[in-house]
């Protein structure tokens, strides 16, 4: 779903294969593993629907993570901006999201949110970025593209009390600690 906004879109990153989840004893898709209940992207979209921002699920089975932000960003050409979020942060909270698409302003061209000093996702680029966006290539994502605003000093790092942000899922024993998180939480 997107929609031509004001807003930056949220897109969510589908497209690896989970081969650290599969190495590290877990079966099948990590994205379709579940998660009290729901599969660990439906969580992850359920966040991301309740922040009320327009999204993108990027699903086409690219080669690596560049290539699909690459593709996302060239699907989405009218958004004013993107939150790079990968579909395995299914604790991620819908007023994290809001409160990192608020602070993607006129000064910055990028924000992370850090949780307890760690940094995470997602990762906000601002439309300037597009032509950086849309050529990456590989596995490394866009993390070239943050160095190269960090350079200019046109970076905002957010800190936000959501450890959803740097609870990623890629082996079995990270789904039980964010099922246990979820849980702890009270299910949201």
């Amino acid at each position: 779903m997107t929609t031509k906004t004001n807003m930056p879109v949220v897109i969510v990153l589908a497209s690896g294969r989970g081969e650290r989840f599969i190495a590290a004893g877990g079966t099948g898709s990590k994205l379709k593993a579940l998660l009290a209940g729901r599969p660990l992207l439906e969580r992850t979209l359920g966040a991301v629907r309740a922040s009320g921002l327009p999204w993108h699920v990027e699903d086409a089975g690219h080669p690596g993570m560049g290539d699909s932000i690459a593709a996302a960003v060239r699907a989405t050409p009218d958004a004013a901006g993107w939150l790079i979020l990968p579909g395995d942060l299914p604790l991620v909270q819908a007023a994290t999201l809001q409160a990192v698409a608020s602070a993607l302003s006129g000064r910055v061209n990028a924000v992370q949110p850090q949780y307890k000093g760690e940094r995470g996702h997602p990762v906000a680029f601002a439309a300037g970025c597009r032509a950086q966006l849309a050529a990456l290539q590989g596995n490394v994502g866009a993390s070239s593209v943050l160095r190269s605003m960090r350079a200019i000093d046109s970076v905002a790092d957010l800190a936000v009390d959501d450890a959803g942000v740097v609870t990623d899922v890629d082996t079995p024993e990270a789904l039980a600690r964010a099922e246990a998180l979820w849980l702890a939480r009270g299910g949201r």
